[in-house]
């Protein structure tokens, strides 16, 4: 049996991108047993919500064209376009009263919770995600969702940089693994910055 996370007022519950376009087979952009990673994701939730913990939602919200896009110069095949089915929560993800980060929203690379990235010129802007738990005196994350290498990763990394102390769960969360063994070096790079990896 997995330890049992702690909530409190001080601890806040960030799920990364459980759009269908992530985590239903049919996705664009499918991580393997993401769909499977759901009812992990939905205990945290359940306990977070009930222990009166903070809990944001973060959503990749692309334009149509973006450099972030394979067809246009990236390194990704198209994915959760703003309006579209694959954008959308999995229908499976519980949803309760909490904030949804939309992320990526001018065509940016949106990999962290806590900053957006321009393609192009590298320049980073915060999303409102750091002021959300500032607001509500937040100290502590529990970070869970999809992708484990890239957006769940990096928020991870940035939450400690900002000074949150950051715990990931690896049963609620899945990697793309777009390199063999990626997901297995993005838990050594976290617990590296810090991080706990349960």
């Amino acid at each position: 049996m997995a330890e049992q996370t702690t909530y409190d007022s001080t601890t806040a519950l960030v799920v990364v991108d459980v759009q269908n376009d992530f985590a239903h087979p049919d996705g664009n952009l499918y991580v393997s047993g993401g769909d499977a990673a759901i009812e992990a994701v939905n205990r945290e939730i359940d306990a977070a919500h009930e222990a009166g913990s903070l809990v944001v939602y973060t959503q990749d919200w692309h334009p149509p064209s973006t450099p972030h896009f394979q067809k246009d110069g990236g390194t990704w095949p198209v994915h959760c376009v703003r309006d579209t089915w694959g954008a959308e929560l999995h229908g499976a993800l519980r949803v309760v009263d909490g904030p949804v980060v939309r992320k990526g929203t001018g065509g940016e690379d949106g990999y962290s919770g806590f900053s957006v990235r321009d393609p192009s010129s590298g320049k980073e802007d915060r999303t409102e995600l750091e002021g959300l738990l500032r607001d509500r005196g937040v100290e502590n994350v529990v970070v869970v969702g999809l992708a484990q290498d890239v957006c769940v990763k990096e928020t991870v990394l940035d939450a400690q940089r900002l000074g949150f102390d950051a715990v990931v769960l690896t049963d609620a969360t899945r990697p793309v693994d777009l390199q063999p063994g990626d997901g297995d070096r993005a838990l050594s790079e976290m617990t590296a910055a810090g991080a706990t990896v349960r």
